[in-house]
């Protein structure tokens, strides 16, 4: 692994852990084993570093979240759900303090703001050919409103657990009560006949949340 990708997996890993404002670049470096210097190398300062893992998160959210040109199945919305968990754990750091971060970086707040504009549309059209494969019974007007008010339950949802408890741990169980409050909202919408199968799909995320860890 080049250098560059090893800060960029020990960065994400160490704000993940500790959070983003606790850690400097002299923690990253000290815990790669290498001098300040040769991370400057590759990267200007902190806000590069996170700039950078930013768009490891783009990249992930152009793969989940591409509507399927074969249309979806039931299958698809549980890769769809998979694809919710893993965005949110894996960059948990960015959600737990995304005012913060996007305040102090004017040029990662507009692209952010991009980034969230094409993925709301991303989420409309998935939820589009849902409602087109007869899983959900939804009107073309309300389409944009479910899909706008998924996003915000999924970028705050961490946010939101670290208020509940001073030094609340963010866990992969707290991750997928999370996506449980997805398939929450969308239950009202569900076609008869597909009721058993996100039933099963509603099983399945609750016993992944009520484990320890």
């Amino acid at each position: 692994m080049k250098t560059r990708d090893k800060i960029l997996k020990a960065s994400l890993a160490l704000f993940n852990e500790k959070g983003e404002r606790n850690v400097t670049t002299n923690h990253i470096a000290a815990h790669l084993g290498i001098s300040p210097g040769n991370l400057y190398y590759h990267f200007r300062n902190k806000e590069d570093i996170v700039h950078a893992i930013f768009g490891e998160y783009v990249r992930h959210l152009e793969t989940a979240f591409t509507p399927r040109e074969n249309g979806p199945t039931l299958d698809a919305l549980m890769s769809y759900m998979d694809g919710v968990f893993y965005t949110m754990w894996e960059f948990r750091f960015f959600y737990a303090s995304l005012p913060d971060i996007l305040a102090r970086n004017p040029a990662l707040h507009q692209e952010y703001f991009q980034v969230q504009t094409q993925l709301a549309d991303r989420v409309v059209a998935i939820f589009r050919s849902l409602k087109e494969e007869g899983i959900l019974n939804i009107d073309e007007e309300s389409l944009p409103d479910l899909a706008h008010t998924v996003k915000i339950m999924v970028t705050f949802w961490i946010s939101y657990q670290t208020t509940q408890a001073i030094e609340a741990a963010i866990t992969r169980p707290v991750i997928y009560q999370g996506v449980l409050k997805v398939l929450f909202l969308i239950r009202p919408y569900l076609a008869p006949e597909a009721k058993d199968t996100i039933a099963r799909l509603e099983d399945h995320y609750r016993r992944l949340a009520t484990r320890t860890r």
